[in-house]
């Protein structure tokens, strides 16, 4: 897809002044706090807008072409002819160009989802409208635990806005042997994912030979999003929900939560250790 020029988008964080407590000597002197920016981002398809999502206000490119696929909207990067990201004094609006055919089908279906800020689903009327995501075709090798355990002692320096202001969530993606090839961070942790989704598409690269490792829980949306992408697993930092595990499960996707440096859990799947231990 084309990679658009677009105006400079505002900073993803910005210092305010705060009062330090201390519980045993009070107040201290005011200092300088980097805080994250949440902005409402409008995403208009041709000129329909679509939703107004709170997020950070960084990779909005990445974000739409992601948000874009596990929403449905379309089927590969290759059906967004353009990106153009206008900043407003109201927040910021992202048009998106599809094309033809996409848009007219997207018209059909178009539904309003209008202030969502972090739920997956609010704005869907009925269950048939939900995106899913097929089951996995298994083609994959498993993830071995120590790739695991090195892209977690890897996933803070790729963490930035993180550092500065510890209120943002990360997604990153992972080669076979842990090492992280690219990362995205974003207040809302479905935002963070999408932008992932988005810069390995927008970048030409596939779901193949790697794996998703994101800090928050993981729940229905996060577990649906990996597998329309196309992931075969998902490392979480946070437990999952039942329903999490359920469609992982369903769906062929290894699933392992409550990460941790020394520890973690798996829920779904096997990991390459198993399958050795089996071959044995």
């Amino acid at each position: 897809m084309p990679q658009n020029s677009t105006p400079a988008q505002p900073p993803a964080s910005h210092a305010v002044p705060v009062r330090p407590l201390r519980f045993a000597s009070g107040l201290l002197p005011e200092v300088a706090a980097e805080v994250a920016v949440e902005a409402p981002v409008n995403i208009v398809y041709g000129t329909m807008p679509y939703a107004v999502m709170m997020a950070s206000p960084a990779d909005l490119e990445d974000f739409v072409a992601g948000f874009s696929l596990t929403e449905g909207i379309i089927r590969g990067v290759d059906e967004i002819r353009g990106i153009v990201v206008t900043p407003k004094e109201e927040g910021i609006e992202v048009a998106v160009e599809l094309a033809p055919g996409r848009f007219r089908e997207h018209l059909a279906r178009r539904r309003n989802l209008s202030g969502r800020t972090s739920c997956g689903l609010c704005g869907v009327e009925t269950l048939e409208e939900v995106p899913m995501a097929r089951e996995q075709t298994g083609d994959e090798p498993p993830i071995a635990l120590g790739a695991i355990e090195a892209a977690l002692e890897a996933l803070t320096r790729h963490q930035p806005l993180n550092r500065l202001t510890r209120s943002v969530h990360a997604a990153a993606w992972c080669d076979r042997d842990g090492k992280i090839l690219a990362a995205r961070e974003d207040v809302g942790r479905h935002n963070a994912l999408d932008k992932l989704i988005g810069a390995r598409l927008r970048a030409g690269h596939d779901a193949r030979g790697g794996f998703v490792l994101v800090t928050s829980r993981a729940s229905f949306e996060m577990v649906e999003k990996t597998a329309i992408f196309g992931a075969g697993a998902l490392v979480t930092i946070s437990a999952p929900t039942s329903l999490a595990i359920e469609r992982a499960k369903k769906l062929g996707l290894t699933l392992v939560s409550v990460a941790r440096d020394d520890a973690a859990i798996l829920f779904a799947g096997k990991l390459a250790e198993e399958l050795e231990t089996e071959a044995r």
